[in-house]
């Protein structure tokens, strides 16, 4: 009888605080999306900011994570391949796995700091490179993990097939198990580019912002969510309103972002 009225007790805290949460989760929502699409005009993507819109803060947020993507991808794939067919249970693999999870979790602030440091104010400028630069980093674990963990997924009786087939061991990952696990590999993949084309803290402390359009990455660079973070502590509401529809554009293309994800994954078959 304790036993059944314990259960029922934690089954409602654990009801009412799921609840809370999504609460939170809807109001949040649904401010942003109903200031951010009453905010929101054809101007704001077709002029600049010093003009009042987001164009060149959409190109600029873009092209560093384009870039980061660039960096991230190849580095992170061949990583994780190592680890899971050729680092075996070495103590050099355990430690670079302890270390990506360590990053996974890292504040993305540290990240910034760490890459102002050797990237930023040795040359005395904020820079789009800096800012491609600390978003490859964020991006690196996320893809290390993901595909170690898809490998780890794969039958082990397909790599006896290819051996057995007198395959070599970088086509039979290439060719066989990498193949397998591309489904989640890609998911892992877009849920890091999502998680980064989010992001403020870094680019605070390397690519700042630009108001006017530019493609220079050597110098201060447009950043969309930097220009969230400024345009809300003005005091004029043009500045505030613009801040609202910048927000909502963000959040829906992160939320994309994901939902491509979530479909990869549902329809791997």
């Amino acid at each position: 009888m304790n036993r059944l009225l314990l259960n029922k007790i934690i089954l409602t805290l654990s009801t009412i605080s799921a609840l809370v949460g999504i609460g939170f989760l809807f109001w949040i929502l649904i401010t942003l999306t109903y200031k951010g699409v009453s905010s929101i005009q054809l101007s704001t993507f077709t002029n600049d900011l010093v003009e009042g819109g987001i164009r060149n803060l959409l190109v600029g947020q873009f092209t560093m994570a384009l870039l980061a993507t660039v960096v991230a991808v190849p580095i992170g794939v061949m990583a994780g391949i190592y680890l899971r067919e050729y680092g075996g249970e070495k103590r050099m693999t355990m430690v670079i796995r302890n270390l990506s999870d360590i990053m996974t979790s890292a504040p993305s602030i540290v990240i910034g700091v760490f890459v102002f440091a050797f990237l930023v104010e040795p040359f005395g400028t904020f820079n789009g490179w800096a800012g491609s630069v600390a978003l490859a980093i964020m991006m690196l674990p996320i893809i290390i993990g993901t595909t170690d963990n898809m490998l780890a997924l794969v039958p082990k009786e397909l790599r006896e097939a290819g051996i057995a087939l007198g395959g070599s061991k970088h086509k039979i990952v290439l060719q066989i198990v990498l193949k397998a696990a591309k489904v989640g590999v890609t998911t892992g993949i877009l849920l890091s580019f999502a998680r980064i084309i989010g992001e403020t803290a870094p680019l605070l402390f390397t690519s700042a912002n630009n108001q006017f359009f530019t493609m220079d990455m050597s110098g201060q660079f447009p950043s969309l969510t930097v220009s969230i973070y400024n345009l809300a502590t003005y005091p004029d509401e043009a500045s505030r309103e613009l801040a609202w529809a910048a927000s909502f554009i963000l959040t829906a293309i992160v939320l994309f972002i994901n939902l491509v994800g979530r479909y990869v994954t549902r329809n791997k078959h």
